[in-house]
């Protein structure tokens, strides 16, 4: 796009949409969309705005975030995405990882049970340490449990939406929805000094495996049974697949999970790719067997909305027959 080529007077340029522009009016591509010369987007926490054809961004450090949704869906600070379904606790992030010099200053543990008669599993209840004080987060509600070791560290909490927010002053932030979602919020001093399942934050997806002992893993099951809190549990030995085991439900699965790939989010689609997040969907709404079925299925889809809004690319799929939420009542 934007070059002389032979189908322009001199001096203009070909603009890729069948004009001729003049060098500064040139548009920038990003996504399959184009854009005027001038217009600005916002790419995380940076704004990049279009100069001459080319974008010219800012270099914020960004903070970073990390998904655990469903029956035991993950994407790690460097946007990895696994499964990994264990009935016990988990690390899911924390910053003492093996060097015999660190302290710490924070652990979150998820806690997974079964969600369903598959076997598979959804986080329950989430523990998170910040110096000295312990917060669970269970039953829609947290407590405070005061230890008599660590540091202290400040902390708010607020609830906005559907969600309730625990923002510490040690750039740890942890969003929960209240059912089975948690995103974690890391800012930029902690890249590549934190481990668990969410990854290690170095901005590369290809070593996220790092096991407890400092291994680097290509299994999700083996990386997985590393981090759990108890040596009492189980290892994880197979990948559940739900629908193979609950066949019947597989049809109404993959009808109700299609919303996803469907015109519906199409502005998305160029953006976040909806595979994986379809088959976590279908995964979830197979699993869920045991009542609160509409509920797994509304999480997966609004898994996906979530990642299309971080991309600015918002999508109003909820209707009064499709996972209605009545705002009115959460105002």
């Amino acid at each position: 796009e934007c070059v002389s080529g032979c189908v322009c007077p001199e001096g203009l340029y070909d603009d890729g949409r069948g004009g001729c522009v003049e060098e500064e009016d040139c548009p920038c591509i990003h996504n399959n969309e184009w854009y005027s010369s001038g217009q600005k987007i916002t790419v995380d926490c940076n704004t990049c705005t279009c100069q001459k054809g080319v974008w010219s961004c800012t270099a914020n450090e960004c903070y970073g975030t990390c998904m655990i949704y469903g029956s035991g869906h993950y994407i790690t600070f460097d946007g990895k995405f696994y499964d990994f379904d264990g009935n016990c606790e988990y690390v899911a992030i924390q910053d003492f990882c093996g060097d015999k010099n660190s302290s710490g200053s924070f652990s979150i543990i998820t806690e997974n049970v079964p969600c369903g008669t598959t076997g598979v599993t959804c986080s329950k209840a989430i523990k998170m340490f910040l110096g000295k004080t312990e917060l669970k987060l269970e039953n829609k509600e947290y407590k405070e449990i005061q230890r008599d070791v660590g540091d202290d560290v400040l902390y708010w909490n607020r609830t906005v939406g559907l969600y309730l927010v625990i923002e510490a002053s040690n750039g740890v932030m942890l969003i929960w929805d209240k059912k089975t979602t948690v995103f974690i919020k890391l800012s930029p001093d902690y890249k590549g000094k934190v481990c668990g399942l969410c990854g290690n934050f170095d901005d590369k997806s290809n070593n996220d495996f790092i096991t407890r002992s400092g291994l680097q893993e290509t299994s999700a099951l083996k990386f997985g049974n590393s981090w759990k809190q108890s040596p009492m549990c189980p290892d994880v030995t197979q990948e559940i697949k739900p629908c193979d085991l609950k066949p019947h439900r597989k049809s109404w699965a993959e009808k109700e999970c299609s919303i996803i790939l469907s015109e519906v989010f199409k502005i998305c689609h160029s953006k976040v790719d909806p595979v994986p997040f379809y088959d976590a969907c279908v995964h979830d709404a197979c699993s869920c067997d045991s009542g609160g079925d509409c509920e797994c299925f509304c999480s997966a889809v609004a898994a996906y909305a979530q990642e299309c809004t971080k991309v600015e690319a918002c999508v109003f799929w909820r209707t009064p027959d499709i996972c209605p939420i009545f705002c009115d009542y959460y105002n």
